[in-house]
């Protein structure tokens, strides 16, 4: 009889401790998968500053409210439609950039190539509109406006409306070089998983790009590119002015 009345117990012992276990290793799996997401985000930032000529334009990168990084979009060759991806976002604030926020992007028309592998997708903020939205936690890029392939080269062409009427660029980067990229339709929210492993909680995003919330630990590299990038290319259009 107290083998019966035992078993109950030692099974629901055994189920908690499995449950246990799987969720710390989910937690685990999830937290690393964020860290090298943040990594992988400063090469691309590195990129940025490292390849003027075939990168972003440095008065486009100023002016961005906010910049999104998804890195390693592709790693194989086949049309990318309708797939997903995770990034991370970050906002101008008074104080500098924001803590990084953590997206996920799927749907929609990418416009990328069969047989194109290590697809890097940049996206820059450039008013207060798109910024808006981005801190929505949920939108659609729509076009019309919202959206369009960025201007690449030192500097941006002088027929471009990015200054007055969009609200996002998008740009793809393979073997080192960027282009504009169309990417209309396609869904941006905020990655709940990566919020919670990160941050320990899932914290709202706005209050994230927002600057309300300290960047955390893992984040450093990334803050330290972000920061540099901005100098950067703040500096170049300074020594153009005055040019």
């Amino acid at each position: 009889m107290k083998m019966k009345k035992t078993l109950p117990m030692v099974s629901l012992l055994m189920i908690s401790f499995v449950s246990l276990a799987a969720t710390q290793a989910w937690a685990g799996s999830a937290r690393q998968d964020s860290v090298e997401r943040l990594r992988n985000s400063v090469e691309v930032l590195h990129a940025i500053m490292n390849t003027p000529d075939k990168g972003i334009p440095e008065e486009v990168l100023s002016n961005a409210k906010c910049i999104a990084v998804v890195p390693h979009l592709v790693k194989a060759g086949f049309i990318f439609g309708g797939k997903h991806g995770r990034g991370v976002a970050s906002c101008r604030t008074a104080t500098g950039w924001s803590a990084p926020g953590f997206i996920s992007v799927g749907g929609g028309s990418w416009g990328l190539q069969i047989g194109v592998e290590g697809i890097d997708l940049v996206m820059l903020v450039m008013n207060d509109r798109g910024m808006q939205h981005l801190l929505s936690s949920k939108f659609q890029l729509s076009g019309e406006g919202s959206v369009a392939a960025g201007p690449v080269g030192r500097h941006a062409s002088a027929g471009t409306d990015w200054k007055l009427n969009t609200e996002m660029l998008t740009y793809s980067r393979s073997k080192g070089a960027f282009a504009g990229l169309t990417l209309e339709g396609a869904v941006v929210e905020q990655d709940a998983d990566s919020t919670i492993a990160i941050y320990g909680k899932d914290v709202p995003f706005r209050a994230v790009l927002s600057g309300k919330v300290p960047p955390p630990r893992t984040a450093v590299s990334f803050m330290a590119a972000l920061s540099q990038a901005g100098h950067q290319a703040a500096a170049a259009d300074a020594n153009e002015d005055k040019h």
